[in-house]
């Protein structure tokens, strides 16, 4: 696993001060039978979405998210000053057990409140990368994650 940067390609830097989880990307050039089941599910999800949504949908990344006890992400966005390319983001949970006080939710910023999701086994969460700012607040227990993009050219 890697630590997590803030930015992309010239622009990337890493701040722990900021974002502080480790990540490893999702290939299905590992060859690995869950890597490529997932892959699998998500190009059926992207044929579906253009379908019925027209979201123009032409490709994806994703990673696992690792957050160690202590460890965070202040608020941002999900999209490059530099590139748009990222339409949508999606969260999928992998955390058994999870109880309240284990921390690590994800806080998102509407206009006029703030919703905090638990990071809840098997919970999914999908919204625009460009429109919501979102933050992981401090874990208190290790927090796993399959986070993505979905992206448009």
């Amino acid at each position: 696993m890697l630590c997590a940067g803030i930015g992309n390609k010239m622009d990337l830097i890493h701040d722990k001060l900021i974002r502080s989880d480790k990540i490893y990307w999702l290939d299905r050039k590992h060859r690995d039978k869950h890597e490529d089941s997932f892959f699998d599910l998500m190009d059926r999800f992207v044929v579906y979405l253009n379908q019925t949504c027209y979201t123009g949908i032409t490709g994806y990344e994703f990673h696992y998210a690792l957050y160690e006890k202590g460890t965070f992400y202040k608020k941002h966005l999900d999209q490059f000053v530099n590139n748009k390319g990222r339409a949508f983001t999606m969260i999928m949970y992998l955390n058994i057990d999870w109880k309240q006080g284990d921390g690590g939710e994800l806080c998102i910023y509407h206009l006029d409140h703030n919703q905090n999701i638990a990071p809840i086994n098997g919970k999914c969460v999908f919204f625009k990368s460009s429109e919501l700012e979102h933050e992981v607040l401090l874990s208190n227990q290790p927090r796993l994650s399959i986070t993505g993009w979905l992206k448009t050219n």
